[in-house]
């Protein structure tokens, strides 16, 4: 009898694990994670199933991708993920183009981070990246972090040329997940270039928010990050 990927996710979850970790994704009244339901399934577990699971079509990722379990949609994302790796051009370019469609359900930050910088990044590493400004306009907040987060695998490949910009448009964004995703990369495009990023920082810290600024200059000196806080650069 066939073990589904759903019920592989059932057998390693744990009570005590989804009680940690729906206070841990605050999906409490009026929070950002709102009724998004969890099982309790670490993320090694997760990655376990996926890997046993990459024959799966897209029918069936699909109807992982609209879970309303967490852990599902994380599942069918992460399968997306190791089958891009997998896979040829056009087949890389169906996982994206599917993946983009899917965006409503890519509706949580580790979702975003775990997966949008191996298939968004990665694909529009050699394409035209004129969408994503279009994403960091978006009223959807997963969409614009998504915008954000995908530079992570253009950053780490010594590519820099939409960070800068797409970080200005997020400057003054209203949500903190958009604030910490922002200074994040922006202290990731520090360790490839530093000269550029300071430029960047110099011109916008005083009109940052405090989250963002404080993720983007974690890693300076102790003395530069105070003269930073203190707007004395």
């Amino acid at each position: 009898m066939r073990v589904t990927p759903q019920s592989a996710l059932k057998k390693a979850s744990s009570k005590k694990v989804a009680e940690q970790t729906r206070k841990f994704f605050k999906t409490g009244d009026g929070e950002y994670s709102e009724g998004d339901v969890f099982i309790g399934v670490r993320m090694g577990d997760i990655r376990k199933v996926a890997k046993e699971n990459l024959h799966l079509k897209r029918t069936e990722i699909l109807s992982l991708v609209r879970s309303k379990i967490h852990e599902e949609r994380m599942l069918g994302f992460l399968i997306l993920l190791y089958q891009y790796d997998k896979g040829d051009e056009v087949e890389q370019r169906r996982i994206y183009k599917f993946y983009v469609s899917k965006f409503k359900f890519v509706n949580n930050w580790d979702l975003v981070d775990v997966t949008a910088p191996g298939i968004v990044g990665r694909y529009l590493m050699d394409h035209d990246r004129s969408v994503l400004y279009d994403w960091a306009l978006s009223n959807h907040l997963w969409t614009r972090r998504i915008s954000i987060v995908a530079q992570w695998w253009l950053i780490r490949n010594g590519d820099l040329k939409d960070v800068f910009r797409i970080s200005q448009i997020l400057l003054q964004d209203d949500h903190d997940l958009i604030h910490k995703a922002v200074g994040w990369m922006l202290r990731e495009a520090a360790k490839k270039d530093l000269k550029a990023t300071e430029s960047f920082l110099k011109k916008y810290y005083k009109a940052m928010p405090r989250t963002m600024l404080r993720y983007a200059i974690e890693r300076f000196p102790e003395s530069k990050r105070q003269k930073y806080l203190k707007g004395k650069i």
